[in-house]
């Protein structure tokens, strides 16, 4: 299958730190992808590159065929590449269907001229825009929670409703930030399964950075492992759970003198 965004050679430094190093990356269109690592791995900051919110010192970003490491967050969005934070981003005194609503401000085309005026183009946006922002909400499991602000709502529903607005803005690649974040072992299998829907019933690709080892083992396709601002494995969700790079990341680098089947035994736990 093709790739849908490519990264090569990517690095990003904080003056003398860099928190990416020379990073080579791929994922499939239309698949499930994880990216995990220790804390201060760089799997944010690579995250950031990805969608304008970090500029890459070095390397190319391509998405879709376009090179995207120089542009704009909102010129990144609008090619289609949408995300999530790892803390909850609502407009908290909003209501769940206006925080939906400022998702889709890239495809509205009316002046302020034309608003003050009330014309009926101005109307007719703001009905379809209305529609579309309801039409999420109930693709999310929030009917009926429109009107509700959106610090009201539950946390699992908060998750939810951020998905909502990202999906607002028709991404082809939806990049989440540790979704699972908070949640307890219930409410993770149940976005396991939603992000699964959202691939199936939307046709769009998904990368996700995630902590939760149960969510990333039972929904990836392909995951990448980085340390220390360097990929060092990458494979099926099988073949990174035998990796020995990857267990002394996790557990230490004295790790491989206990014996790797020890090792492989307590990190294994991490994933059940």
């Amino acid at each position: 299958m093709a790739a849908i965004l490519t990264a090569k050679n990517v690095t990003k430094r904080f003056g003398g730190l860099v928190a990416v190093n020379n990073v080579d990356f791929e994922i499939p269109e239309k698949s499930i992808v994880s990216i995990i690592g220790p804390n201060g791995a760089g799997k944010t900051t690579f995250f950031n590159c990805i969608t304008g919110y970090a500029k890459a010192d070095e390397g190319k970003i391509v998405f879709d065929g376009t090179p995207i490491q120089s542009q704009r967050p909102d010129q990144i969005s609008r090619l289609g590449i949408s995300r999530t934070y790892q803390n909850i981003r609502l407009f908290a005194d909003m209501t769940a269907l206006e925080n939906i609503l400022v998702g889709q401000h890239i495809f509205l085309n009316s002046s302020w001229i034309s608003a003050v005026l009330g014309t009926s183009y101005v109307r007719n946006e703001e009905k379809m825009a209305l529609a579309e922002a309801q039409r999420l909400l109930n693709f999310v499991d929030l009917k009926g929670k429109g009107d509700l602000l959106a610090r009201n709502l539950p946390y699992g529903a908060q998750r939810r409703l951020e998905i909502a607005r990202a999906l607002a803005t028709k991404p082809k690649l939806l990049l989440l930030d540790e979704p699972s974040a908070g949640m307890n072992p219930r409410e993770s299998e149940d976005l396991t399964a939603f992000i699964r829907h959202l691939r199936d019933e939307l046709g769009i690709t998904i990368l996700l950075i995630e902590h939760h080892m149960r969510v990333v083992m039972g929904i990836s396709e392909h995951i990448t492992v980085l340390d220390y601002g360097q990929k060092i494995a990458e494979g099926t969700p099988k073949e990174i759970q035998n990796n020995k790079q990857v267990i002394e990341a996790y557990l230490g680098r004295g790790a491989a003198t206990e014996g790797m089947d020890t090792a492989h035994e307590r990190f294994s736990k991490k994933v059940k």
